[in-house]
Order: structure tokens, then C-alpha cells, then sequence
């Protein structure tokens, strides 16, 4: 017995040595040293979630070389490259990642970019969601759409047509009875093979947010939410990380194509929701 532990000592013993003393010929070799010198050129510090009262705005992670990776990645090359570099984030100490009693009203301002939003309600005009979704995939301009669960059950082929927005579930029937709600969630995540992330609210509604704080689901509560003058009123409140709420009516039908062109020309991009109030570095 003490002869069998005297060799696991010295096989443990002989592992460590060797690691150790690859360890230290990796650290001294000058590709990691010139990946080292570099560090500071890359080095992003991951910004905190910022919490005001009852609303959040999302952090970013940081950013910084992963040295191992990266100097395998150039020991096979030969020589220091910059090009192989590889990166990876780190996340922020406090993150939407972890809080859902909260309302989001905009994404990070780093991001020189806006969410456009529309609501489909039970009673919405169909032609009008038609004509905006034309106007959307026209333009190539990724959008969320928020769907009252009875209206997409009732309209499947409608919006399956929703090629470049993202779906989530705006309420049912009006209401946010919870075993309704969870279905109608249930239902679309089986429809788009993704999972809902997100809860609407035009204002504080505290049904809602302890409703989708349960669900694990994010509540935003829009930067801009427009009337019946989308133009006049997104041109007067654009900023970074807009989440503007459009309504489905034929003011939107008329004019959004100019308001994404004006957008556009103030050098914003569109993304979806999911994109906005990402916390990754990259998007």
C-alpha cells in the first residue's frame, strides 16, 4: 500500500513539475510576451447594468485577450501575428442578465442603434400589419413585433410571414392571466423555435412586470412611444439605443418608409430587441 502511494506522490508530483514547466517556457517565449505587450490596445472593461429606481439599462461586457488561446493559435503560425488574436468578454458585476423586476427603457448608449417595436392587438387591421411588413422586408430593417396570443392563433400564416422580425407575445385577449400568457408564449416558442425574452408595457403596470419577473422575461417600456405623427415626433426624440414603439395604423403605413430613411441618414442601424439590449460585446 505505501509503495502504491509513493507513486501516485510522484506521478502527481511529476505532472505538476511539467506543467509548471511548460508554464514558464510559454511566458517567456517572445510571442507571448509581444501577445502581452498588446494587451492594453484590446483591454475593454465591462460597463455595469445601470439601475434607476424601477427601470435598467443593460451594461456590456468587457473585452480582453485570452493569452492561451492565443499564443497556441500563433506557436502554430510560428511568429507573432496580430491577426490571430484571439478575444474574450467578460461579464459586468451587475447585468439585466440577472434582473427582471425591472423596466428597460433603452438599450446602452454605445450602440449607435435603435429597435423599432409595433404591437399587434386582437383588433389591429390586417392590411395595415401586411402593408408595414412589406414596407419592413422591403427595406431589409429588422424589427420585434409584440402578438396578442388569440390574434396568433387565429393568423398563423400572417405571421409566419414576419420573415425579419422577432416575435414575442404581447398579452391575451388583453389580459395577462398567466396560464393563458404561458401558453401563448409556450405556443410561439414551439412556432419560431426560439425562446420569448421579452414583455411590452406602454406604462408602470405592476400586474405585468411581477408577471413577467416569474417568467424569467425582461419588460421594456419604450424610449419613444409614437403617436400618430411617427416622423415629426421620432425625429424630435431620437438618441442612442432608441426602443421606439410604432403603432400598426395607416399614419405608420404613410410614413415609415421615410422614417427609416431619416433614421438611416442620421447613421443609426436596426436591430431587433434581442440585439439592442444585448450585453455582448460584439453586437
Amino acid at each position: 500500500m505505501k509503495k502504491v502511494l509513493i507513486v501516485i506522490f510522484l506521478t502527481i508530483f511529476s505532472f505538476y513539475y511539467t506543467n509548471k514547466t511548460i508554464d514558464i517556457i510559454r511566458e517567456t517565449d517572445p510571442i507571448m510576451k509581444e501577445i502581452k505587450k498588446s494587451n492594453n490596445k484590446y483591454y475593454k472593461k465591462a460597463m455595469n447594468a445601470k439601475v434607476v429606481n424601477n427601470t435598467i439599462i443593460p451594461g456590456i461586457n468587457g473585452k480582453k485577450i485570452d493569452y492561451k488561446k492565443s499564443y497556441r493559435k500563433m506557436k502554430k503560425y510560428g511568429n507573432y501575428n496580430e491577426v490571430l488574436t484571439v478575444f474574450k468578454e467578460t461579464k459586468p458585476n451587475i447585468s439585466i442578465n440577472n434582473i427582471y423586476d425591472k423596466y428597460i427603457t433603452v438599450g446602452n448608449n454605445e450602440k449607435k442603434s435603435v429597435s423599432l417595436v409595433f404591437k399587434i392587438e386582437n383588433n389591429t387591421d390586417i392590411e395595415n400589419i401586411k402593408n408595414i411588413n412589406n414596407i419592413l422586408v422591403n427595406k431589409n430593417i429588422k424589427s420585434t413585433i409584440f402578438i396578442d396570443g388569440l390574434f396568433l392563433e387565429n393568423n398563423l400564416d400572417l405571421v409566419n410571414s414576419f420573415k425579419l422580425s422577432e416575435l414575442e407575445i404581447l398579452n391575451y385577449d388583453n389580459s395577462y392571466k398567466e396560464i393563458y400568457f404561458s401558453s401563448s408564449i409556450n405556443y410561439l416558442n414551439n412556432i419560431t423555435g426560439k425562446t420569448a425574452k421579452y414583455c411590452y408595457a406602454d406604462y408602470d403596470n405592476k400586474e405585468l412586470i411581477e408577471l413577467c419577473s416569474r417568467l424569467k422575461l425582461h419588460t421594456i417600456l419604450p424610449t419613444i412611444k409614437v403617436g400618430n405623427y411617427p416622423y415629426k415626433e421620432i425625429k424630435n426624440k431620437l438618441q442612442n439605443a432608441s426602443i421606439i414603439s410604432i403603432p400598426t395604423n395607416s399614419s405608420t403605413e404613410i410614413e415609415l418608409s421615410t422614417v427609416i430613411d431619416y433614421i438611416k441618414s442620421r447613421g443609426y442601424t436596426f436591430l431587433t430587441l434581442d440585439e439592442l439590449l444585448s450585453e455582448s460585446y460584439d453586437k
